[in-house]
């Protein structure tokens, strides 16, 4: 059968994460997805972290499956060229400072002009309207003014990153979705009308804010960092146990704490009815937490995991990569998956998500070199202008 998204082509005028990670994920399903690149640089993201020769191991991950054309916007050659391939796509992926693409003559309203039916998916920092539109805005920014990083860390400490660009991620994830509704939308109607999705850093991070919204505006309640725990929902926190690792346990519904207070031996817990509901659990959090540490402190970490899986409590240990990597789970589910690099060297990369049972999505080429792709486009362009 065929990929879900194969006959969709996909023009990629982003740089950095949250448009890229867009194209990634089309890609990976089958879209042909043309990356556009500046001719001197490239992308700035073969140049971050770690690595490898003269490119980014992070590069190989976030740019496969797409083809790399190298075009100068900045130039009105460049920007016709933009014009001629918007004719035959069906979505443009951007993440510009608004306003950038239409001093360029390539916003959306110029590229419908060309193509009606065209889907132009845009990330920014605030969105395309409202007072901070034109503020410059990168995914550590969203993160703290869409809420997360005041809500991430302990009481005593300042608040610090979850360590990955959560927030950039989180946006792309958004991206793909609008743009699948809107192609969804333009495909089921006769004139085949597209549109323009707007994706805001900022707004993407404050929609994963649970009910902190709610709770501040009928309670006057301003959620604060609560380190590893889940404030008035217990016991569910990181413990220690007695080979120096770390260890997650969720027994927060009352028939899990049940079968946890059992499992470690202490039925008494099991049967009291102050904590039988999570109110009173949460009550008495600190004296719960402690313990669950004395027990978990009397058991290596896969112990305590063994016990309460037998016992059906949601447990898990905190991994490092390298504990993904040796993971049976992942293993089984080809979420490491091994591809070569131009040198020859073979490297393992995450696998595809989600997985498709008829149509399942996948690594077909790791990202290319800088206008790698350049041959296969331009002249097409040049020969139409």
């Amino acid at each position: 059968m065929k990929k879900p998204l194969e006959g969709i082509k996909v023009l990629e005028l982003g740089n950095f994460v949250a448009a890229p990670f867009v194209g990634k994920i089309f890609g990976e399903f089958g879209a042909e997805v043309i990356k556009v690149e500046d001719p001197g640089k490239g992308d700035s993201l073969r140049n971050w972290r770690v690595m490898h020769h003269d490119t980014s191991v992070w590069w190989y991950v976030h740019a496969r499956n797409k083809k790399s054309i190298t075009i100068n916007l900045r130039e009105e050659a460049g920007q016709e060229m933009i014009r001629e391939l918007a004719k035959e796509v069906d979505v443009v992926i951007e993440n510009f400072r608004p306003g950038t693409l239409e001093r360029w003559g390539i916003g959306y309203e110029d590229l419908k002009q060309v193509n009606p039916s065209i889907i132009m998916t845009r990330i920014s920092g605030y969105g395309q309207t409202g007072p901070y539109r034109d503020k410059v805005g990168f995914g550590s920014v969203a993160e703290s003014m869409g809420g997360l990083r005041y809500l991430t860390g302990f009481p005593d400490r300042p608040p610090v990153r979850v360590g990955l660009a959560i927030g950039d991620s989180v946006a792309a994830l958004y991206a793909a979705l609008g743009t699948l509704m809107a192609l969804r939308v333009r495909d089921n109607v006769p004139s085949r009308k597209g549109q323009h999705v707007d994706v805001a850093l900022t707004e993407s991070v404050f929609s994963l804010l649970e009910g902190v919204l709610p709770e501040y505006d009928l309670k006057g309640i301003i959620r604060e960092r609560t380190g590893a725990t889940l404030e008035g929902i217990a016991p569910s926190n990181t413990y220690l146990c007695g080979d120096g690792k770390y260890i997650v346990i969720a027994a927060n519904s009352d028939g899990i704490f049940k079968r946890f207070a059992n499992a470690m031996e202490r039925p008494e817990l099991a049967e009291d009815p102050v904590y039988a509901s999570n109110q009173g659990r949460a009550e008495n959090v600190d004296y719960l937490d402690k313990i669950i540490e004395d027990w978990t402190k009397q058991h290596t970490q896969k112990e305590v995991q063994q016990i309460l899986d037998e016992a059906r409590v949601p447990v898990g240990p905190i991994y490092s990569i390298e504990d993904i990597v040796n993971d049976e789970q992942y293993q089984a589910r080809d979420m490491l998956q091994t591809v070569e690099l131009p040198d020859g060297k073979s490297v393992r990369v995450p696998g595809v998500v989600p997985k498709l049972s008829e149509t399942p999505g996948d690594i077909g080429t790791i990202g290319p070199e800088l206008g790698e792709n350049n041959s296969e486009y331009l002249p097409k362009i040049k020969s139409k202008q």
